[in-house]
């Protein structure tokens, strides 16, 4: 088989990612077991720390979790009926025909797609599911999210790996071969005072390559600024997140 890279932009954040990364609504998780003829098991290709996993796990009787980063792994998140694995997306090491969803959140847009839909097919039971997962820009209730928005789309316009414009479009720009399956709008949200929101922006790829490229982390002079805006830090404020979901049958015919 084929050996591939991958571009581990969150290895030396895991740590951070386990601890800051938003959850996942559990409206999310009961549409997806609902799109699928069986509950048994699923595969969710780029866990990361196990952050939609655990969650799957309610669901579905097995979920084999899968990261390409064994720092991701060595973060995650324990829980009965979760097996995690350091492994690509596009060599599961799975048997044909063995699961009944495949789940790839926030992390499609990192993967060499054309072999791993090719793997998908193989290792999906017939009118298995596949689910492309992704939330795009954050938004904070009050006058701070104009600084957020600044922070985003112009401060760090220079750092964000191309990749990252199929997560703003939610994935609407990645090919998709599979007989589309609609499905409602989720939103994800959490309330969450200052130091939480500063330790999310701090997962973000273009802050590592900015703190590389400009020897000072771009986030502490936005906490400065973010300060008298938000008034007590202690104070939550609500973020939403829009979640787009591409999802579809696979091996339908």
């Amino acid at each position: 088989m084929q050996d591939l890279a991958f571009k581990d932009h969150f290895s030396k954040v895991s740590e951070g990612y386990a601890t800051y990364r938003p959850s996942y609504p559990l409206d999310l998780v009961d549409t997806l077991a609902g799109l699928c003829a069986a509950q048994n098991r699923v595969l969710d290709c780029g866990c990361g720390t196990g952050q939609l996993s655990v969650l799957l796990a309610e669901r579905f009787n097995e979920v084999i979790a899968t990261d390409a980063s064994a720092a991701q792994i060595a973060k995650a998140q324990e829980k009965n009926g979760v097996i995690y694995k350091t492994a690509l997306a596009e060599q599961s090491g799975l048997a044909d025909e063995s699961v009944d969803l495949i789940t790839v959140a926030q992390a499609a847009h990192w993967l060499d797609l054309e072999t791993f839909y090719k793997e998908a097919s193989r290792i999906a039971k017939p009118h298995g599911v596949l689910a492309l997962i992704t939330y795009g820009v954050l938004h904070v209730e009050g006058a701070v999210d104009v600084l957020i928005q600044q922070f985003y789309y112009q401060t760090l316009a220079p750092y964000w790996p191309a990749e990252r414009q199929h997560v703003e479009n939610g994935y609407q720009s990645l090919p998709f071969p599979f007989a589309e399956i609609k499905v409602p709008t989720i939103n994800m949200q959490e309330f969450w005072n200052l130091d939480q929101l500063i330790g999310y922006l701090n997962t973000w790829s273009a802050v590592k390559e900015a703190k590389n490229i400009l020897s000072f982390n771009p986030v502490d002079p936005l906490r400065v600024l973010l300060i008298p805006e938000w008034g007590d830090p202690e104070h939550k404020k609500k973020v939403t997140w829009p979640l787009s979901i591409r999802a579809g049958k696979i091996n339908s015919q």
